[in-house]
């Protein structure tokens, strides 16, 4: 199983103030970057092969790296067309996606509990999987996922009038793709880009791949288990103060060898 953590984009919502802008995987909470809490939760959960599609700043991103010094290599994509949609940015990564095994395709701007990603990598591969959160904010900030029958039949911010479902609630923004699946997207994807859909959220094209292949996935509801997306001020602040206190407390190898 590998991971690629998506972390190409400006963050321009955060209103960082102009010449001071840095990725948002460079976050810091406790000391800890979203990245490296990303690195740690991935290695507990013996998940190693590490794939990382940068675009904005990349080398502060891979300062932090060699800062962080993770035992295992990471490879790195770069999107040098990252003002693009994130659709691009998954199109980079297609080789990773099309070489084997289960993929754990991961936004790397969420700040969240093992009690989160858990679900997510439990079983045997190969395996599809997805996570939905039914305790969340109305609005059109969150990605719904809509369920009828426990299959997914939606995946968007706007829902479409009449939509037929029996549960809502908000995608995490981690999905776990077996071989198949992964060839699947990678294909979708790409179509998106030969059509001049680049400019696309990678949303869009999960949405395809769900809407054809909704029926292969299994859903983990994690309702209840700490986790936030940080894409506003307001969202830092919430991370700090009410999703961080209930995480459990990350310590990389590194530092603990240190002690």
């Amino acid at each position: 199983m590998r991971a690629i953590i998506l972390a190409a984009g400006l963050g321009l919502r955060l209103q960082q103030p102009a010449g001071e802008q840095f990725p948002k995987c460079l976050l810091q909470f406790e000391g800890v970057t979203l990245l490296e809490r990303h690195l740690q939760m991935l290695e507990s959960a013996g998940v190693t092969e590490v794939v990382l599609a940068l675009g904005f700043q990349p080398e502060l991103v891979e300062a932090e790296l060699r800062r962080i010094g993770w035992p295992h290599e990471v490879e790195v994509v770069l999107n040098p067309r990252f003002d693009l949609g994130s659709v691009l940015t998954v199109h980079r990564t297609a080789q990773a996606l099309t070489r084997g095994g289960d993929v754990l395709l991961m936004d790397a701007d969420v700040l969240y509990d093992e009690r989160v990603f858990a679900p997510l990598v439990a079983g045997e591969a190969p395996a599809n999987r997805l996570l939905i959160d039914r305790d969340f904010e109305a609005g059109d900030e969150p990605v719904k996922l809509c369920l009828r029958d426990g299959v997914p039949v939606e995946l968007r911010k706007q829902l479409a009038v009449g939509l037929k479902y029996d549960t809502i609630g908000e995608s995490v923004g981690f999905f776990r793709l077996n071989e198949t699946t992964a060839r699947r997207f990678a294909q979708i994807v790409e179509g998106y880009v030969d059509t001049g859909r680049a400019n696309m959220p990678h949303e869009e094209a999960l949405r395809d791949l769900l809407l054809e292949r909704g029926n292969e996935f299994e859903t983990a509801d994690v309702t209840g288990a700490p986790w936030i997306e940080i894409d506003f001020p307001n969202d830092v602040k919430r991370a700090g103060e009410e999703v961080l206190p209930q995480l459990a407390p990350v310590l990389s190898r590194m530092k603990q060898a240190a002690i």
